[in-house]
């Protein structure tokens, strides 16, 4: 059942462990990412980023997706993962990084029931002007808005910094008591992208210092983990066997995630892990069966893999099967195979990580509110 996300974080906090959320950017990967949380009988996460909706939208150079992609996008991967949703658990369809509030209204309007606005790189006081405008139109229609303050390095689709800058946990404070958000991002040593440097440090000290602040303070929230990937290393270095050339992949300890699930972390983006393990599936059967390179649409991505070793974004490579990216459409076997060993890309690294975070059986524990439900839960409230 697709729901609010609000309601999901709420069961983190009060029974102690986090969701994973996972990025998809095909129909094929939403049916994935729900059919493994069905398994794992937990609430499930599903996430598209401000310009995934663009790709969805048909708009294969993505990175110059407009408004109009967007709207498109989102209504596609809404109306998959309602096609879905008849799965008995919670289901929560996000926005990650909504990068300004036309790009969020486009998803609320499209069917999410979750949006993140990215003000993070605006002076504090923009940034709380920004958000709460989003809160003032996601509230009224039951949407759950998360926001992000303090700035992570790395890049992720558009979102690029060289350098982080911490969450000040009296920062954090104020930004939740002037948005009224339901969930915050924090930066506290997380990285975007499949290189997160040298042993990379979470400073969980940030975390538990923000939410031991919200526990005095009274103030209903959940923090959230982004820039998470674990970058496996045995998918990096099967991908580089077969061809590949990914240089410099290190992801964050999967140990240190989970320790954080237990100091107010509640929500855990995961993208690249998923990246890489349907990159390598599809890698491994190209190069186990030469004669698949007969049809023409898999031989076209065959090419396109072939043309920048080094990229592993499957939203590269996808763009000639873009009809079953957007819809589903299935027009020969080949293009089936091709699906297939996507979502078991997508099963395994997702199913692996929603283990490890303590998810499994975590559906009974949501209390399901509607989106009229939460609407009107705003409005009692005042937020």
């Amino acid at each position: 059942m697709l729901i609010p996300l609000r309601p999901i974080l709420d069961a983190t906090a009060r029974y102690d462990y986090a969701q994973g959320a996972f990025n998809v950017n095909a129909v094929c990967q939403a049916e994935a990412v729900i059919a493994i949380h069905t398994i794992l009988r937990s609430a499930a996460i599903l996430q598209g980023a401000d310009l995934a909706n663009g790709f969805m939208g048909g708009r294969t150079d993505f990175m110059n997706a407009t408004v109009d992609d967007k709207v498109k996008g989102a209504k596609n991967i809404a109306e998959a993962v309602k096609r879905f949703a008849s799965a008995p658990i919670p289901i929560a369809l996000h926005l990650d990084h909504g990068r300004d509030f036309e790009s969020v209204k486009a998803a609320i309007d499209g069917g999410y029931t979750s949006v993140m606005i990215d003000g993070s790189s605006l002076p504090f006081e923009e940034n709380v002007s920004l958000t709460r405008e989003v809160v003032k139109y996601a509230h009224e229609r039951g949407v759950t808005v998360e926001g992000e303050l303090g700035v992570l390095a790395g890049t992720e689709d558009d979102v690029t910094s060289e350098h982080s800058s911490y969450t000040n946990p009296l920062d954090a404070i104020r930004f939740f008591r002037a948005t009224k958000v339901d969930a915050l991002a924090v930066s506290y040593g997380t990285m975007h992208g499949a290189n997160k440097g040298a042993n990379p440090k979470i400073r969980k000290e940030i975390a538990i210092a923000i939410k031991e602040c919200m526990l005095h303070e009274g103030i209903k929230g959940v923090l959230v983990s982004h820039g998470s990937s674990t970058v496996p290393r045995y998918i990096v270095d099967r991908i580089n066997a077969l061809g590949g050339k990914i240089q410099g992949a290190n992801g964050i300890p999967v140990e240190s995630l989970i320790e954080v699930s237990h100091c107010g972390i509640g929500k855990i983006n995961v993208d690249t892990d998923i990246r890489l393990a349907v990159t390598r599936n599809i890698r491994e059967y190209f190069v186990s069966n030469p004669s698949a390179r007969e049809n023409d649409e898999i031989n076209a991505i065959w090419k396109k893999m072939e043309s920048d070793p080094s990229q592993f974004d499957p939203r590269f490579y996808l763009t000639p099967i873009m009809d079953t990216v957007m819809f589903g459409d299935i027009p020969n076997e080949g293009v089936r195979k091709i699906t297939e060993l996507i979502k078991q890309g997508v099963m395994e690294a997702v199913g692996t990580l929603a283990v490890k975070f303590g998810q499994v059986g975590s559906a009974d524990k949501v209390e399901i509110k509607t989106l009229d439900e939460m609407a009107e839960y705003y409005r009692k409230e005042g937020i």
